[in-house]
């Protein structure tokens, strides 16, 4: 691999389990509009691609579809209410992160953060681990008018260091990722770890999988 002079980290599910606090979001959701709750581990699959999306998924029961619209009008401020008051409280940093995020910043990488998760929800939550100070920039879910794996906020952070998309990185763990690299010209690396539906991470071709963070040590 090429060295990359910036380094753009994905947030849930590479450097945050965040799972347990929308999980417990969508349950309470689920119960205040007289609905089965749906528990951790389906929750755990349905993560990843922003809010909206997993209060569809939520309210369907699957990954794919649309629920009624009435039925989302009615259940997406119950979550956004819910989420806003149990974000970061039970989320928890995975092994290696916050040693893997200092190494890198002594080593010089130019670091950024780009996640689907509103910006609300994001900043608030990289504040709350001890970690928002690691980024020269955050790139959230609504910070632009597309996200990924649209290629617009890995290209919009490669702009904003001046630097170009064959010098840059992305970290991630979803196909999601992979796609916004490839459109953007990035190299893409991925953790074995995080939220990709349940498949195997391999499937989407990244140029390396890691088991942590401290991997890249070696890997770069």
């Amino acid at each position: 691999m090429k060295k990359p002079k910036l380094i753009l980290i994905d947030l849930d599910g590479t450097l945050v389990d965040s799972v347990p606090d929308l999980a417990y979001s969508v349950d309470g959701m689920m119960q205040q509009i007289a609905r089965e709750p749906r528990g951790e581990n389906r929750v755990r699959d349905w993560v990843g691609n922003g809010i909206e999306k997993l209060v569809k998924r939520a309210l369907v029961g699957q990954l794919e579809g649309e629920p009624e619209a009435a039925d989302f009008e009615l259940a997406y401020p119950i979550f956004l209410e819910r989420y806003q008051q149990c974000n970061g409280k039970n989320s928890r940093l995975y092994p290696g992160v916050e040693e893997g995020l200092a190494y890198l910043a002594s080593a010089g990488y130019t670091l950024g953060c780009i996640t689907n998760k509103a910006a609300r929800f994001s900043e608030p939550l990289l504040e709350t681990l001890g970690i928002r100070d690691r980024f020269g920039i955050i790139v959230s879910g609504d910070s632009l008018p597309r996200k990924k794996p649209d290629p617009m906020p890995l290209l919009h952070a490669a702009d904003y260091f001046g630097l170009k998309p064959v010098d840059s990185l992305m970290l991630g763990d979803s196909v999601s990722d992979v796609k916004a690299a490839r459109a953007a010209g990035f190299q893409v690396i991925c953790v074995n770890y995080g939220y990709n539906h349940g498949e195997d991470i391999r499937l989407a071709a990244p140029d390396a999988v890691i088991e942590s963070l401290l991997d890249l040590k070696a890997l770069l």
